[in-house]
């Protein structure tokens, strides 16, 4: 790595609440890297002139948070397969010969969370459930694919949400309603809430786990609290559980490696430093 001085930054609208200073700081710290990474608050009515001109910003690289992950892709000239699969990207940069590039890494960070605290979790991939049908189902269905479950279910109460990401992701994957979910249960090896329901300050998610097999997989991307309603129900029936802190933690590595030239580990010191900012009780 050289002594360059590189810059980086989350933009968005609001970003004041990020964590992502919080671990991108902390790696730069452990890795005694010549950088920085900073919070930058782009508003709606100039988001599209900030990123069409993103080499005027003085960063060497971003992430991209809400609203802003589909007007970021339209502006970039390169992007990658996850970021053209869902239309939307939480990372971009520069190449040699300053062409903005974006990737999306919320599937890459979902995948490393569950590869990480449940080793194995992917080789029974027959069929998978699927809440919600926002950005970070689409993130979670493109990632499922990426490791070849036969059918990824999406569940949502507007069926048509759920319909949109089958119509664009296609074979492998079908649409349902939520009067479905039962059934669907039934069968599945891996069970995932990518809605916000059971979030701190949320409504709770209220399903009936009974007719999930014993072997399932539970994981929510929700991580405050870290341990949702969903998660408990399912630990106290034997399921193995993943949190969702780990997916917002491992997201973030492939953009600090572009930017710093270091690939970076998501250890229990990081963990425990963003739950301890979030005051999330384990």
């Amino acid at each position: 790595m050289s002594d360059t001085f590189r810059k980086a930054a989350i933009t968005g609208h609001p970003v004041a609440h990020s964590r992502s200073p919080l671990v991108h700081g902390y790696w730069l710290k452990k890795h005694n890297i010549s950088g920085s990474y900073d919070r930058i608050d782009v508003s709606p009515e100039k988001a599209e002139d900030f990123y069409r001109n993103f080499q005027r910003s003085g960063l060497d690289g971003a992430n991209v948070t809400v609203p802003h992950k589909e007007i970021a892709a339209a502006a970039c000239d390169r992007l990658d397969d996850a970021a053209k699969a869902m239309g939307a990207v939480n990372t971009l940069w520069l190449d040699e010969t300053g062409r903005l590039c974006g990737a999306n890494t919320d599937g890459l960070g979902f995948l490393g969370n569950l590869d990480q605290l449940a080793p194995g979790w992917d080789v029974s991939r027959e069929s998978a459930v699927v809440l919600g049908a926002g950005g970070a189902a689409r993130a979670v269905v493109w990632a499922l694919l990426s490791r070849k479950f036969t059918i990824v279910h999406i569940v949502n109460r507007t069926y048509e949400k759920a319909k949109a990401i089958t119509d664009a992701f296609g074979s492998g994957t079908v649409a349902h309603g939520w009067d479905k979910l039962g059934t669907l249960l039934g069968k599945a090896d891996l069970l995932v809430n990518t809605t916000a329901l059971g979030m701190t300050g949320k409504a709770p998610l209220e399903i009936d786990l009974a007719p999930l097999p014993e072997t399932a997989l539970v994981t929510d991307i929700v991580y405050a609290p870290l341990e949702t309603d969903l998660l408990r129900q399912a630990k106290r029936r034997g399921h193995q559980t993943v949190d969702g802190l780990g997916m917002l933690l491992h997201q973030a590595v492939p953009g600090f490696e572009r930017w710093f030239g270091v690939r970076p580990e998501v250890d229990e010191t990081l963990r425990r430093l963003v739950l301890e900012d979030l005051g999330v009780v384990a």
